[in-house]
C-alpha cells in the first residue's frame, strides 16, 4: 500500500489554533473533540487522500485541491506526488484564494 507523507502549512497551523481558541471559550471538551478529529482526518491522508473529493475552487484557482469536511470546517489540501500538503483549515462556509 502507497503511504503519503503529510506536511501541513503554517498557515494551516495557524488556522487550527484559531478555530481550537474560538471554540475553547465557550466549550473546551468540544474544542478537545474537535481538535483530536482533525488530527485524525489530518494522519488519515496517508492512506488514499484521492478518495477525498476536488474542491469546486479547483477550476477557478487552475490547480486540483482536494477536501476532508468534519462538522462546519473544511481541510484543504494538495497532492503532490507521495505528499500530501495541508493548506488550509477553514469554515465550510468560506471558499479559499489561491494557495
Amino acid at each position: 500500500m502507497q503511504k503519503f507523507r503529510v506536511e501541513i502549512t503554517e498557515i494551516a497551523e495557524s488556522d487550527v489554533q484559531e478555530i481550537f481558541d474560538y471554540i475553547a471559550k465557550d466549550k473546551p471538551s468540544a474544542a478537545n473533540k474537535w481538535i483530536e478529529e482533525i488530527e485524525h482526518q489530518i494522519s488519515s491522508l496517508e492512506k488514499f487522500p484521492l478518495r477525498c473529493p476536488v474542491i469546486d475552487e479547483s477550476q477557478e484557482i487552475g490547480r486540483e485541491y482536494r477536501h476532508i469536511v468534519y462538522g462546519d470546517y473544511r481541510t484543504i489540501f494538495r497532492v503532490d506526488r507521495q505528499k500530501v500538503i495541508i493548506l488550509r483549515v477553514i469554515h465550510g462556509s468560506r471558499l479559499i484564494v489561491h494557495t
